[in-house]
């Protein structure tokens, strides 16, 4: 059994190298066992993402549906075949994620397949809890590991930084959302409605979420504090990016980190980390500061 259980852990870690390089390399910094399951939520959420983004010559609302009734019977039996669930069901119980993280998430997916757009404020919060605050929770139960004053300590912004990944998600997925996938994921934006107004608008709200999901990696544990800000960096990286990038481009061009890039910003974070005084408004790139992205 330990070996079928090892496994499924390595192919989660699998998953999570093929999906993910930038995310892949944060989770080197974590402990071995803080990492593994990191790699077993990361393969959960990226297989229901696949479902409904992906697959569209399959009845994606089977699918989904199977792979929900699949989590659960390996929930209640404490094994699956689907090396995936059989090892997130056992960081779930390991962990103690409550149940109704996972099923925000899966009604937010289940979204993807009924919605096309957002037209308030209630609506995209909603998706965006599900979507990725919680598994930023799920996380956080990780993190904390069984310390539930830490981790309600903590929440507030762990879900914040959920939000500021995801909102950068779709400001640089923003063409394919809205000319492959027909979604808007921002109240009232169409293709012809995105202007540098409207850009900045969307930027100055990603950063307030920025703001506040510092103050919680401040107080993270130890072994967690490290990869988290290196995921932190590279995103507010790729916020600056957008930021200095035309709105007509955002439409036509995905926003990306070079390979390179990408190793100077683990170095940065691993000296800042090590020197107890990273600050986010004061990062650097090579020789040429990150100024504050607004």
């Amino acid at each position: 059994m330990k070996l079928f259980e090892q496994t499924s852990f390595n192919i989660s870690e699998q998953v999570t190298k093929s999906y993910s390089t930038s995310f892949y390399s944060a989770t080197r910094f974590f402990d071995a066992e803080s990492r593994q399951a990191i790699f077993s939520i990361y393969g959960f959420v990226r297989f229901a993402d696949e479902i409904v983004d992906t697959f569209h010559q399959y009845d994606k609302a089977t699918l989904l549906q199977k792979f929900e009734n699949d989590y659960y019977d390996a929930i209640k039996q404490g094994i699956s075949l689907n090396p995936v669930l059989h090892s997130f069901q056992i960081t779930v119980k390991k962990y103690c994620i409550t149940d109704d993280l996972v099923q925000a998430f899966l009604r937010s997916m289940k979204y993807d397949l009924e919605k096309t757009e957002y037209t308030n404020r209630a609506e995209i919060d909603d998706y965006i809890f599900g979507s990725a605050d919680v598994v930023g929770l799920m996380c956080l139960k990780v993190f904390c590991n069984g310390n539930d004053s830490q981790y309600q300590e903590l929440k507030h912004a762990a879900m914040k930084l959920g939000s500021a990944f995801q909102k950068v998600n779709f400001l640089r997925d923003l063409k394919n959302d809205v000319e492959n996938l027909g979604r808007s994921y921002f109240p009232n934006l169409g293709k012809n409605s995105f202007d540098e107004h409207t850009k900045n608008l969307i930027i100055q709200e990603i950063q307030n979420d920025f703001d506040d999901a510092y103050k919680g990696i401040q107080q993270l544990p130890k072994n967690a504090k490290l990869p988290v800000l290196i995921a932190y960096t590279y995103y507010l990286e790729l916020l600056h990016k957008i930021k200095q990038t035309p709105a007509e481009r955002i439409m036509t061009d995905r926003i990306r980190v070079s390979n390179f890039q990408k190793t100077l910003l683990i170095g940065n974070a691993y000296l800042l980390y090590f020197r107890h005084r990273f600050e986010p408004k004061q990062l650097f790139f090579g020789l040429n500061p990150i100024k504050q992205v607004l």
